[in-house]
């Protein structure tokens, strides 16, 4: 069975000041965060990879990684534009960005028609998530709307250069996520974690189960998109310029109304990824531990 990664690749990254984020060079071999993500997607077995970008970004973006990535395996390309939207709706002349992740996956309707994985361009998962989001979609293909999440322990996703954003979630005894609550200024406290705001901190369990924008997903997904993005831009106001239509967001209702499952699949392994500009050395000398333990070996595709 044919399976897809798909990566959002759209992203402005604001936070990280200069340069595209998502194509720096972290390797050794000067290989950048989505060369890993690919590796062990393929490794995993995942055989297609379907980059979501702006039209901006296409030539710099071939350059650097689609074109070396078109030599191992297929690739095809969805652009998010802020402009691309439901007949009846423009975009507010203010508006700077695309409108989401939820708008990021929409664009590859009529592109993916398998299941597939969605994961950040600019997030390091490891290797665990990746093989048991593929044995899902092998093992579930066939039963519509029920898809997984391999879920981060939160402790294991903190940076340490300022608060982050993560989707807490609530897992039923059975494994199954009930909901999804999008928090921001999520820190390092001592040896746990908080929720800072306006310089208060509030504790937070640390081993909390947290969505790393990492869905596995089937085709019938794509309709619900579709009729919720229409709703989301119905609902706007005026001044909603900075609105974004966001991926758990739409899963999340989907379970609050029975339509989907989504089966939580508990990774240990530690995210790391470049949100601010001090991140990268960290996320430098990572990769170049991960290299000297045998994880990956140059040159990384063979």
């Amino acid at each position: 069975m044919k399976t897809s990664l798909v990566i959002m690749a759209a992203g402005i990254g604001s936070r990280f000041g200069k340069g595209i984020k998502q194509l720096e060079p972290v390797g050794p071999g000067g290989e950048i965060i989505m060369d890993y993500s690919i590796h062990d997607a393929l490794e995993a077995g995942f055989d297609r990879v379907v980059f979501i970008i702006r039209k901006d970004l296409e030539e710099d973006f071939r350059e650097i990684i689609g074109n070396r990535i078109e030599k191992i395996c297929p690739v095809a390309y969805a652009f998010q534009e802020k402009d691309n939207l439901p007949a009846g709706f423009t975009c507010p002349p203010d508006r700077k960005k695309p409108w989401g992740t939820g708008q990021a996956v929409l664009s590859c309707k009529g592109i993916v028609n398998e299941p597939f994985l969605v994961i950040n361009a600019d997030d390091y998962y490891g290797k665990e998530g990746f093989r048991l989001a593929h044995d899902f979609l092998v093992k579930n293909a066939d039963k519509g709307n029920a898809f997984c999440m391999p879920g981060f322990i939160l402790k294991n996703t903190l940076s340490e250069n300022g608060g982050v954003t993560r989707g807490v979630c609530r897992v039923s005894a059975d494994g199954y996520l009930t909901g999804v609550t999008e928090t921001g200024g999520l820190v390092h406290d001592g040896e746990g974690a908080a929720v800072e705001k306006d310089g208060v901190k509030t504790p937070i369990d640390p081993k909390s189960i947290v969505s790393m924008n990492m869905w596995a997903l089937t085709p019938a997904f794509f309709d619900e998109l579709e009729r919720g993005f229409v709703e989301f831009l119905s609902g706007l106001k005026p001044e909603d310029i900075k609105a974004e239509y966001l991926l758990p967001a739409v899963i999340d209702g989907m379970i609050q109304k029975g339509t989907a499952t989504v089966q939580v699949l508990t990774t240990n392994d530690h995210w790391f990824g470049v949100t601010y500009q001090e991140d990268k050395y960290y996320v430098i000398d990572s990769f170049k531990a991960l290299h000297a333990a045998g994880v990956y070996t140059e040159p990384l595709y063979k």
